[in-house]
């Protein structure tokens, strides 16, 4: 009886183990990134609030994303890994619904280094 309990317990013990949750799994995905900044012209007549109402200032690692990947599960608050760029991004801003498989990268008043990234596709990670 104890060792029928003992095996139980083990295979138990496997399921729960290897059973994750779609939260605990990685995503990683490829997609166009451009940059943009918190100046007038850029943005609406409040550039330093994100659209979720976050506020956002220089130097903070911020993206704002297009809608379907807010679908995708990159919503408010996410915290992304963007391959070849240290630390992690916080999405805290979306983009216009034209935009698809898109990502903004947050880069403060820097406009020349806004200009400089350009367009790339690049691998992020949540």
């Amino acid at each position: 009886m104890t060792r029928s309990i003992s095996i139980w317990s083990v295979v138990l013990f496997c399921l729960f183990a290897v059973t994750a949750s779609a939260d605990e799994i990685e995503r990683t995905l490829v997609v166009t990134a451009t940059a943009y900044n918190s100046l007038p012209g850029q943005t609406d007549d409040q550039p330093h609030v994100a659209a979720w109402g976050d506020p956002i200032k220089p130097g903070m690692k911020v993206i704002a994303v297009s809608p379907d990947l807010i679908s995708e599960g990159l919503d408010r608050r996410t915290p992304v890994k963007i391959a070849g760029f240290p630390g992690v991004y916080l999405v805290l801003d979306k983009m216009h619904e034209r935009w698809k498989k898109r990502i903004d990268i947050y880069m403060g008043h820097d406009l020349e280094a806004a200009r400089s990234w350009g367009k790339r596709k690049v691998e992020i990670s949540w």
